[in-house]
């Protein structure tokens, strides 16, 4: 089996504190996680995630690991062929004992079963420490309609738990969220205590939601910001014109076009966009829908336009 680089794994260096990897190790969840990551080998990564993170985390497998990989550095080991040097976990509480469980349980590598015991992760004796449940993360898509508005919804997960055995096992679980107004992409909604179980009396941790926005038939997002494309006749650009246009929270408003307006102008209204202390605004892009030459009357409009702006040519920007 191969020596595994917990540091390298969460892309931490040695020196890292319990911060660095606790972002580092959240970072890579919401990247790997089986309920939102659509990577082949997902699973496996986020093996290998959890393993580095358990380890990292807890003061005393992390001094052993690094005392483990102090030993492999001074001794050299071939690559792919390392094994644990005898004795090399003296001292530590947490080595692989005779009831440890099999050390190819699918939810453990060959190298943490070998070092660690993969029965002894989750058995008994986590059972006399004390350590707050690890978070969760996952991703949730809603309508633009529940950002706007809030709302409470149903999502169902795939998540792990402990059976009564103290070992891991994936189920799905329903539960309800409440969605805040205002809620952005990439906005976390935080369910407290959703996460997994904690040892010896502390509390579980936590579940964060990464929310994400479905596409809208009209309107897309830029952080608190709406847009939304504006069709205007030649005529209604030319001229000015008063149009009806309908907002985002349900109703229609009447908004000026200027005259001489220009293809890809904005025309702001203030705060129809996403809801907050200082909420977003909704920006209309015009864009000029020429109707189509399809009867003798609109042809004879555009000959009669043709002739009445002689001087006007779109293309002398390019010197032609």
């Amino acid at each position: 089996m191969e020596f595994k680089d917990y540091y390298k794994t969460l892309g931490v260096e040695r020196g890292a504190t319990e911060d660095d990897i606790r972002k580092a190790y959240r970072k890579l969840a919401r990247k790997y996680h089986p309920d939102v990551s659509k990577e082949a080998d997902a699973e496996v990564k986020m093996r290998d995630v959890n393993e580095a993170n358990d380890v990292l985390r807890d003061k005393e497998k992390r001094a052993a690991y690094d005392a483990l990989a102090d030993r492999v550095a001074r001794g050299g080991s071939p690559e792919g062929d390392f094994q644990p040097p005898p004795g090399w976990d003296t001292g530590y509480e947490f080595h692989r004992g005779p009831h440890a469980g099999p050390a190819d349980h699918a939810d453990f590598s060959e190298f943490f079963s070998s070092i660690f015991g993969a029965g002894e992760r989750r058995g008994a004796t986590r059972q006399n420490m004390r350590m707050r449940g690890e978070d969760h993360h996952a991703a949730i898509e809603i309508a633009l309609e529940d950002a706007l508005n809030g709302a409470e919804r149903e999502i169902t997960l795939r998540a792990q738990t402990i059976d009564a055995q103290g070992m891991p096992q994936w189920e799905n679980r329903t539960l309800s969220v409440k969605i805040p107004p205002g809620v952005r992409p990439g906005q976390f909604i935080r369910l407290a205590g959703q996460g997994m179980p904690g040892h010896g009396g502390e509390p579980a941790g936590d579940l964060y939601l990464e929310v994400r926005i479905a596409p809208h038939a009209h309107y897309r997002i830029e952080e608190r910001d709406l847009y939304m494309t504006l069709p205007v006749t030649p005529s209604e650009a030319a001229l000015g014109a008063k149009v009806e246009v309908p907002t985002p929270t349900g109703g229609v408003v009447e908004v000026t076009v200027p005259p001489n307006a220009r293809n890809g102008m904005k025309l702001r209204l203030k705060g129809r966009g996403l809801p907050g202390k200082t909420p977003g605004d909704l920006y209309l892009l015009l864009e000029i829908a020429l109707p189509p030459a399809d009867n003798d009357a609109a042809r004879a409009a555009y000959e009669a336009l043709a002739k009445a702006a002689t001087s006007f040519n779109p293309r002398r920007h390019l010197g032609v």
